[in-house]
C-alpha cells in the first residue's frame, strides 16, 4: 500500500465531504451557543462534569494523555460508524458536545472571565477538526441511502472513512491529547 497515495485520496475524500463537515461544525457551534446562553437551565450537566473530573483527578502525565486520547477517539469512531443511521447519531454527538462546551464556557466566564477561554484553544485546534471530520463523514455515511449506486457508494464511503480515521483523525487526536494533557498538568 502506498501511504502517500492513500493520504492524497483521503484528503480528496475529506474535501468532497466538506459540506457535511461544515454542517457538523455549524451544529456544534449552535450547541455551544445554546449551552452558553441557557446555562442556567443546564445545571444537570454539573453532575456529568463532576464525574469526568472524578475519573481524571488522579491521572497524571502519560495516563492522562492516554485517557484523553481514548475518550476522544471513542467519540470520533462512534460518531463516524453510528452515522450510518441517517447521520442522526453524528448530529446528536455534535450538538450535545457543543452544548457541554458552551455550558463549560459559561461557567468559566462566570467565575474567571473570558481570559481563561484561551486554555481551550491549543488542543482545540487539533481536536475539533478531527471530531468535525469524523462526525461529518458519519453523516455522509448515513446519507448513502440517497445515492444512486447505494452498494458501491456505501462501500467506498466506508473504506475512505477508515483511511480518514487512521491517516488524519488519529494523528490529530493524538496531538490534541498530548497538548491537553500537558495543559491540565500545568494548571492543576
Amino acid at each position: 500500500m502506498n501511504i502517500k497515495k492513500e493520504l492524497k485520496n483521503t484528503w480528496r475524500y475529506i474535501k468532497e465531504s466538506k459540506n457535511f463537515i461544515y454542517a457538523t461544525a455549524f451544529i456544534f457551534s449552535a450547541g455551544v451557543l445554546i449551552g452558553f446562553l441557557f446555562s442556567q437551565q443546564l445545571t444537570f450537566l454539573d453532575e456529568i462534569l463532576k464525574n469526568l473530573i472524578e475519573k481524571t483527578k488522579n491521572l497524571r502525565g502519560f495516563s492522562l494523555i492516554v485517557y484523553i486520547f481514548l475518550n476522544n477517539l471513542q467519540t470520533a469512531v462512534l460518531g463516524l460508524v453510528l452515522g450510518i443511521f441517517l447521520g442522526i447519531f453524528s448530529i446528536w454527538v455534535s450538538l450535545s458536545n457543543g452544548v457541554i462546551v458552551g455550558y463549560v464556557l459559561s461557567r468559566v466566564y462566570t467565575t474567571d472571565g473570558i481570559g481563561k477561554f484561551w486554555l481551550l484553544l491549543p488542543h482545540g485546534i487539533f481536536e475539533l477538526p478531527a471530531i468535525f471530520i469524523s462526525l461529518g463523514l458519519g453523516i455522509k455515511l448515513g446519507f448513502f441511502v440517497f445515492s444512486i449506486n447505494k452498494k458501491k457508494s456505501f462501500l467506498e464511503r466506508v473504506i475512505r472513512s477508515l483511511f480518514a480515521i487512521f491517516l488524519i483523525i488519529i494523528p490529530l487526536l493524538l496531538v490534541a491529547a498530548i497538548i491537553e494533557g500537558l495543559l491540565i498538568k500545568a494548571y492543576k
